[in-house]
């Protein structure tokens, strides 16, 4: 009996939570991937059309576009975040003078609204009316203006920049509480053993943080994957869609269009594109771990 009121408990808490999980999470998925098989516009019934949304995508040369787009910003994302949010978590977790300070205008970013990040860097990388061609101009230099934003090919690279500075505060503060888990005990009979800093980070550090830094890369992961504010307010996807991602299209092809189906079959793509990187992620990192 007392097991029985112990498990009575467990499911009492339990339930409630896969009930939300179900009709906030599950439920929509699967509606949005039963509308990419669907002709829908939104209004009236929906028309079941087999593959043809995703037939219509892998023919359709804006989709490879946001494609192109979004796995660059990905690959300059991972690369990026992941290597410098670490070593500047190394860096201020040492004791530095002014390290609290450091820490806090580091993470300043991440506590800004995406809207207002937008709204921030249209003033910097504006072609005309921005901090940087401005400078360029004042000083002699219109020679080394660039359509930072806007234009066919510097777009993808400044949003991943933008996302990059947005979310460094944040990774780092995870890699920080990382750091202050490891004993010091482990660390101080490294350093006896005549280990230097850098060994220290291999073979110590490093080992002790992989739970760490691999939540840490899958965050990276679905965070790009999930990029919308910052191109909505930079460049709206233009000019002519070449600045797009996957989200974005998937955004205009839905409420712009009213293309409903085709949008949802954007969607179900990305989130497919971004399970199967994470599930590739996982298994390369397991394997090295095994």
């Amino acid at each position: 009996m007392h097991w029985l009121s112990k498990t009575r408990y467990k499911i009492g808490f339990v339930v409630p939570t896969i009930a939300v999980y179900i009709v906030f999470i599950m439920a929509p998925i699967v509606i949005a991937v039963w509308y990419s098989f669907t002709k829908y516009s939104g209004i009236g019934k929906p028309v079941f059309s087999g593959l043809t949304n995703y037939i219509r995508m892998f023919k359709d040369p804006v989709f490879w576009s946001s494609f192109k787009n979004t796995m660059l910003m990905f690959i300059l994302a991972f690369a990026l975040l992941l290597t410098i949010s670490f070593l500047l978590a190394l860096l201020l977790n040492s004791k530095i003078k002014g390290a609290d300070l450091s820490k806090a205008l580091v993470f300043s970013p991440a506590i800004i609204a995406p809207i207002i990040v937008g709204i921030i860097w249209v003033y910097i990388l504006d072609p005309n009316i921005g901090i940087i061609n401005g400078v360029l101009d004042a000083i002699g230099a219109s020679g080394l203006k660039q359509e930072w934003i806007g234009g066919a090919t510097l777009s993808p690279f400044s949003i991943g920049f933008i996302y990059f500075w947005q979310q460094l505060g944040y990774l780092t503060t995870i890699f920080i509480a990382g750091l202050r888990m490891i004993p010091e005990d482990v660390l101080e009979a490294a350093r006896i053993d005549g280990a230097s800093g850098a060994q220290k980070v291999r073979y110590v550090t490093i080992p002790m943080m992989k739970t760490t830094i691999s939540s840490v890369a899958i965050l990276i992961i679905t965070g790009v994957f999930k990029i919308f504010e910052i191109v909505q307010f930079t460049t709206g996807g233009g000019p002519n869609h070449l600045s797009e991602t996957l989200v974005t299209y998937s955004y205009t092809m839905t409420f712009s269009s009213g293309e409903y189906g085709y949008g949802m079959s954007l969607a179900t793509f990305t989130f497919i594109l971004s399970l199967i990187i994470t599930a590739i992620y996982s298994f390369v990192t397991r394997d090295k771990e095994a």
